[in-house]
């Protein structure tokens, strides 16, 4: 490290050297920094030119192997567009429609678009305000609009990093500053920027508040967990105190505001824009798309999940009653493979998923598989028997048990089909394919959510009341745990 900082300090000393001798001979004066100017003069021009050795060759790298291009857009559009006329084919009233249709022609414009809208975010206190107006008032850049963003990382209950993260992924481009060795939180958030394909480059600022082999190992470390796109600036430098001997002996001092260090910066945007514009306006009105679509497609889920389920509600009784009727010393979730088949097929309609009855059958029984492979049918009928052994009179029923469990895994299955469907792409002709490994993450996920005591208990009066409708079931209480 310290035969790094030598050709830095060595140039800022000449360079301070070659100054004062101008002023010298231009002044017939003798211009002096004090000790504490001289350091900070050293610690910004020397680590400016560190950091300038290390520049990043491209701050667009996470593009680099992505197609970006009209065309890839106008597809991006397409498909959001058609999952906006699935939702109007399926609900032609729906509250959203006009909204989602005003955006998505609003899509088609951005494509030609301009300007170029940069996002300046980064924590509190990291100089966002100040680096905007300095960029501003150093070139005038008439296609490129700078936003600041709320900071970040704010103690606060709610979801304001959500949504101000919102707001970043409608620019083209984000700078995002940090005043020291990266957070946690920053960490984090620059990897969700990432994940998003949103480019960005961060901007160690106010380096100048560190001594020079702080900055350096700092933006060492910056670059390290980046992989690169780090720039540094000083957009408000600490004051240098100036001294000067005049003539007659006296001596003036006085505090200078040295220059703003954006030079790289502005380097780096430069080159950004000049060589990137089109492809950002691109890759921004794909990702606008991409959001467009996934809420157009939340609304569509929403109605086919009123419209499923009733479905489930329908076949989970179904198959209570055809468990209870004919009990079997252990429940097997295979014996319901055929009522499971045709619920199947009619959630596969709703969701555009089409199944033939052979291949809804191989749904419903690998489904079967994967319950009992996972242990679900063992936990649901040990917690619907715990629930049933504080009612004695309909707990001696002996197909109760059965009928109950048959009825919650039906549901289960129906539910999990849901969530697993949803997960698909619109109008996909055939369902043949099943993702084994989604589908189990599936319903592990969902059994976890309908396992909760205060449901199972109302679960089973429900199913109690369709199976022994003359006996009144009593108010079952004190259960403290259904699964052992």
């Amino acid at each position: 490290m310290v035969v790094k900082l030598q050709r830095p300090i060595l140039v800022g000393g000449l360079g301070l050297s070659f100054s004062l001798w101008m002023l010298q001979s231009w002044h017939d004066s003798i211009v002096q920094v004090g000790e504490f100017g001289l350091l900070s003069a050293l610690a910004v021009g020397g680590g400016l030119w560190l950091f300038q050795q290390n520049r990043p060759k491209d701050s667009l790298e996470q593009l680099d192997g992505k197609l970006v291009d009209r065309a890839t857009g106008e597809s991006a559009i397409a498909k959001t567009e058609a999952v906006i006329n699935q939702l109007a084919q399926e609900a032609e009233n729906h509250l959203a429609l006009e909204t989602l249709r005003d955006q998505v022609a609003q899509l088609l414009l951005e494509l030609d678009r301009q300007e170029i809208k940069v996002a300046v975010t980064g924590g509190k206190s990291v100089g966002k305000s100040t680096l905007i107006q300095v960029l501003q008032n150093v070139e005038t850049r008439n296609l490129v609009s700078l936003k600041e963003t709320a900071p970040l990382f704010r103690e606060v209950s709610d979801n304001s990093d959500a949504a101000i993260l919102a707001e970043v992924a409608k620019s083209d481009f984000v700078l995002f500053l940090t005043n020291g060795d990266l957070t946690d939180s920053e960490f984090q958030t620059l990897q969700q920027l990432k994940a998003v394909n949103q480019p960005t480059i961060l901007v160690f600022n106010k380096q100048d508040q560190y001594l020079t082999d702080e900055s350096a190992s700092i933006f060492s470390q910056l670059k390290q967990r980046m992989q690169g796109n780090v720039v540094v600036t000083a957009a408000s430098p600490i004051a240098i105190k100036v001294r000067k001997h005049e003539a007659d002996g006296s001596v003036q001092e006085w505090m200078e505001q040295p220059a703003p260090a954006i030079q790289q910066l502005t380097q780096e945007l430069d080159q950004v824009l000049a060589q990137q514009g089109q492809r950002l306006v691109w890759l921004t009105t794909i990702r606008k798309a991409g959001l467009l679509k996934a809420e157009a497609k939340n609304w569509l889920n929403g109605t086919r999940r009123d419209r499923a389920t009733p479905i489930i509600e329908q076949y989970q009784w179904i198959a209570s009653a055809a468990a209870f009727a004919n009990p079997v010393p252990a429940l097997d979730i295979l014996a319901t493979a055929a009522i499971n088949a045709q619920m199947v097929m009619d959630l596969g309609n709703i969701y555009q998923q089409k199944f033939s009855l052979e291949q809804a059958q191989t749904v419903a029984g690998t489904m079967g598989s994967l319950m009992l492979k996972l242990g679900l049918v063992e936990l649901s009928t040990k917690a619907i028997s715990t629930v049933l052994k504080s009612n004695a009179v309909t707990f001696v029923a002996g197909g109760v048990v059965q009928g109950v469990s048959a009825a919650y895994l039906t549901r289960v299955a129906g539910l999990s089909l849901i969530e697993y469907f949803q997960q698909q792409e619109i109008a996909i002709d055939s369902g043949t394919g099943l993702n084994l490994e989604n589908l189990r993450q599936t319903l592990q996920k969902v059994f976890g959510q309908n396992q909760q005591i205060g449901f199972l208990q109302g679960f089973v009066k429900q199913g109690m009341k369709r199976l022994l409708p003359e006996v009144q079931p009593i108010e079952v209480v004190g259960v403290q745990k259904a699964v052992g």
